[in-house]
């Protein structure tokens, strides 16, 4: 079995491994870690989910069925994001390419989009409740996530620029420099935030829809940054995507979260207001 073995260092480290994107083949079918991985970050994400519906209380089989179809969705999506946006007409003069899923080529944001359409369509249908569910889904993202991106390191992919910082990564897929390791960083990111939400789920219920927000502002602040590093990134004229996406996304939920904030407050204080009325009255 031919391979595009990888000699992956980290120096500053003393670190230094061998990689094989292919774990093994069955006749002329060869299975990549890339498909391995991101089937792992599903199936753990999807097992976390599970378990913690009745926390979010959302049931479980109607989950299920919401899950599924937004998975669907997201993988046509994330192919679809990163197909339209990859440069110099490649897809188009390499048609038969663009069903190499296993090659690498998924950009998340599409996923998520096109995830959340399927998604809330089903849940329109089996009458679940959305924001719950959205809330749920939100921590198994970011476990996927940040399970999935290390799919990117067997492919050798998803890198950045020159640096010098102690956990620096060269290969021959960075033609020996030592360089970012943005799929490192965007892994530690969602874990990260996986935890704090977690906790947070854990200790006391929030709002319905807050988790879901807290989910897009902490990825959208951590995407952009780290996309500053990339050197692989997907453009539109002189622009990252990803990158003013995940800015406009994190307006998007500050502005959200401060009008949130706003008619809470209002409510509260109209509350009172009601309180203060008949306690006068019946005073």
């Amino acid at each position: 079995m031919k391979s595009n073995l990888y000699h992956v260092s980290f120096p500053y480290l003393g670190i230094n491994v061998n990689i094989n994107p292919i774990a093994f083949a069955i006749g002329p079918m060869r299975v990549r870690w890339y498909g391995i991985i991101l089937a792992t970050g599903f199936l753990t994400a999807f097992i976390y989910v599970y378990l913690r519906a009745d926390r979010f209380k959302v049931n479980r089989e109607d989950l299920t069925n919401v899950i599924i179809f937004g998975t669907m969705c997201g993988i046509l999506g994330a192919r679809l994001y990163y197909v339209v946006f990859y440069p110099d007409n490649f897809y188009k003069l390499n048609p038969q390419k663009i069903f190499n899923i296993y090659e690498g080529g998924m950009a998340i944001y599409g996923g998520i989009i096109a995830g959340l359409l399927g998604g809330i369509i089903v849940s329109k249908l089996k009458r679940v409740k959305i924001l719950s569910a959205l809330d749920l889904c939100s921590l198994g993202l970011f476990l996927g996530q940040a399970i999935g991106r290390w799919g990117n390191f067997f492919n050798q992919e998803a890198f950045g620029n020159e640096t010098k910082l102690p956990w620096g990564m060269s290969s021959e897929a960075t033609k020996n420099i030592t360089v970012h390791p943005c799929f490192l960083y965007e892994s530690l990111w969602c874990i990260l935030g996986f935890a704090i939400l977690h906790i947070l789920s854990n200790s006391k219920r929030l709002q319905e829809g807050t988790y879901f927000i807290s989910y897009i502002l902490w990825y959208g602040i951590g995407r952009a940054f780290i996309e500053s590093f990339r050197t692989d990134s997907l453009m539109i004229i002189n622009a990252k995507v990803s990158q003013l996406f995940s800015l406009i996304l994190v307006f998007v939920s500050i502005c959200i979260i401060i009008f949130k904030h706003i008619k809470v407050k209002n409510l509260r204080m109209a509350i009172n207001k009601f309180k203060n009325i008949i306690k006068h009255k019946k005073g």
